[in-house]
């Protein structure tokens, strides 16, 4: 039939085709898009099959479930961190940087840390990542057994940092909870502890409190960094 004659008025209006070529980059950069607007427990089957105008029956030829399409999107994401040309002189700065960018990553994209937690991401970016990683602690003179669990320790604080402000920005547009006044809470109960049976606690109320959600990061960083740089040779 032609296209270019009008439609009679009592006719379902006809629907544009969004539907493209499938294959599995296409479904991963759809479930980008499903990730950074609504979060790991946005992203289905279902959902993604939508964004792409098929249904989920057609994504299986291409991704088995969830959960492989959970490890291919946290994959893709690992795939932006900056990885540096290791330097040995600068090994402590750039190993320190490589975990700050890649908590940055993780963050752009809601909550898709959740994905390392309780699993080993064996995608070829993180596998990159690690590699670099373990090449710039044994520059530094880091034992080995110390370089690989250090893979995995720091993993741990870079994504559950990255989860945590995930859950603060989901609870600041959901629930319109403002972090600041949440924390001014939190400092208020603090001053009303007792101060005979908490000496010290209330005795360091005042920096308890201070540095944002990056110094805290940053510190911790510091502090895993400088311990490694502790068991060098």
């Amino acid at each position: 039939m032609s296209t270019d004659m009008p439609e009679p008025p009592w006719r379902t209006p006809r629907k544009e085709v969004t539907r493209r070529s499938l294959s599995r980059e296409t479904i991963v950069d759809a479930a980008l898009g499903v990730l950074r607007a609504d979060g790991i427990d946005g992203v289905s089957m279902r959902r993604v099959a939508s964004e792409l105008g098929t249904g989920p029956a057609s994504l299986y030829a291409h991704i088995a479930h969830k959960d492989e399409l959970l490890e291919l999107l946290f994959d893709e994401v690992a795939g932006e961190i900056p990885l540096p040309e290791p330097d040995p002189a600068r090994w402590r700065e750039q190993v320190t940087q490589l975990w700050m960018d890649s908590r940055a990553a993780m963050q752009r994209y809601r909550d898709i840390a959740r994905v390392a937690l309780g699993s080993v991401p064996l995608g070829p970016n993180s596998i990159r990542i690690a590699e670099v990683t373990m090449v710039l602690l044994r520059m530094g003179g880091v034992p080995d057994q110390a370089v690989a669990w250090a893979v995995d320790v720091v993993g741990l604080y870079v994504s559950a940092s990255a989860v945590e402000g995930a859950v603060v920005e989901d609870r600041k547009a959901g629930e319109g909870q403002d972090p600041a006044h949440y924390y001014r809470q939190v400092a208020t109960y603090f001053a009303s502890l007792p101060p005979d049976r908490f000496p010290t606690f209330v005795g360091l109320l005042p920096l308890l409190t201070e540095g944002d959600a990056d110094e805290r990061f940053r510190f911790g960083l510091d502090l895993l960094v400088g311990g490694l740089a502790a068991l060098a040779d």
